[in-house]
């Protein structure tokens, strides 16, 4: 850590800043997974993810990355030779698209400007151009440019065109985020993951799959083993874990969505909203315009000139980690987190800190009134 007389402040797309409560419950001391007293914890923390999924389905925990719980998904609902389509509009789109390849899948990509949410008439004529695939994989919001997708009109789009088709999302930087009940929308598989709206660090996974695709599952053939989810699905059921877990990071977790619950799933998407929008706010009044087409509310893209230098002095002058682009995108936009315990001080000192290094007036009248709109979760 920096010896900067400025304290340090994480206002990334992830990982995020875990509140100081959560970080002291996860050191306490370490629980084996073995235990009665960590299978109490499992059980909350599978009712908790329900909640934050809206969905009865089970949501299983990955011991791995958000990456881990994405290759989860091909894995265990595809066999080899399988066609699937995938759309590609960042850098987590081109991810899914190269897991699927890596496994011998037939993919087929549907590849989008950086910034612009899938256009309706234009993925209808992807799927009708492609009525044999199995699977259609999605980004809910693409972290690497801070872009929403309309899931729920995809969703309906894939089902009527192609019925077999199992309609999948990363929502690791949209669960928790944004209204996304995957029952109601009719997701067949959902994935999450721990160092964003669930406010903990680094480290776990969450995927959920529903009964279209549990059945897919009982006869996929890409081969697969720590991330078998009908093994694990079958230890859950027994209230453990197939493999060794991390027991800190489900303490934690658990702590977090025990909260979730007291104050209401509203309350902790409202806190994104009002930091996204706090943001739009303040990067106007510096002149800074939004890039994504679709603005999401967990994470939001400035464009600002020569990116890369502004963050580096960012981190160097004042301690602050924000995000730049990536590939086309490099040095040309700053991405701001609205996840985790960011706080109205972190967004002061974010503004305050641009205005200075930009050289321009910066009131910050219209930061303070938006954030005034919702109070932080710990």
């Amino acid at each position: 850590m920096s010896d900067s007389k400025w304290p340090y402040r994480l206002i990334a797309p992830g990982p995020v800043p875990v509140p100081p409560a959560v970080l002291r419950a996860m050191s306490e001391k370490v629980v084996h997974h073995r235990t009665p007293e960590f299978e109490r914890v499992l059980v909350d923390v599978w009712s908790g993810l329900q909640m934050v999924f809206v969905t009865r389905a089970p949501v299983q925990v990955v011991c791995g990355t958000g990456s881990a719980a994405m290759e989860a998904a091909i894995v265990n609902t595809l066999s080899p030779d399988d066609e699937v389509l995938v759309v590609v509009s960042g850098k987590f789109g081109e991810r899914w698209a190269e897991q699927c390849q890596r496994y011998g899948v037939r993919t087929h990509r549907w590849v989008l400007p950086w910034g612009q949410p899938a256009d309706m008439a234009g993925f209808e004529a992807e799927l009708r151009s492609h009525p044999r695939v199995k699977a259609v994989f999605t980004q809910v919001c693409e972290t690497s440019t801070a872009t929403v997708h309309p899931v729920r009109e995809m969703a309906r789009t894939v089902h009527a065109l192609c019925p077999s088709a199992l309609f999948c999302v990363d929502a690791i930087t949209a669960a928790g985020c944004m209204p996304l009940p995957m029952d109601e929308w009719d997701i067949d598989v959902m994935v999450a993951g721990s160092q964003k709206a669930f406010m903990i660090p680094t480290g776990l996974s969450f995927i959920a799959l529903s009964e279209r695709a549990w059945t897919a599952a009982a006869r996929a053939r890409l081969p697969r083993f720590y991330l078998d989810l009908t093994a694990e699905r079958k230890a859950n059921e027994r209230k453990e874990t197939h493999f060794s877990t991390p027991t800190p990071l489900m303490i934690g977790l658990n702590m977090v969505l025990m909260r979730m619950r007291e104050v209401g799933m509203e309350r902790v998407m409202k806190r994104c909203e009002t930091l996204a929008a706090a943001t739009r706010a303040a990067g106007q009044a510096l002149g800074l315009s939004t890039f994504s087409a679709a603005p999401s509310s967990s994470v939001t893209a400035l464009n600002v000139e020569d990116s890369g230098r502004v963050r580096d002095w960012l981190e160097k002058e004042r301690n602050i980690t924000v995000m730049g682009g990536q590939d086309q995108l490099k040095g040309k936009i700053l991405r701001v987190g609205h996840m985790g315990d960011v706080r109205d001080e972190d967004m002061r000192a974010l503004f305050n800190a641009l205005a200075e290094h930009l050289k321009r007036p910066f009131d910050n009248t219209a930061l303070m009134a938006t954030l005034a709109g919702a109070e932080p979760l710990f």
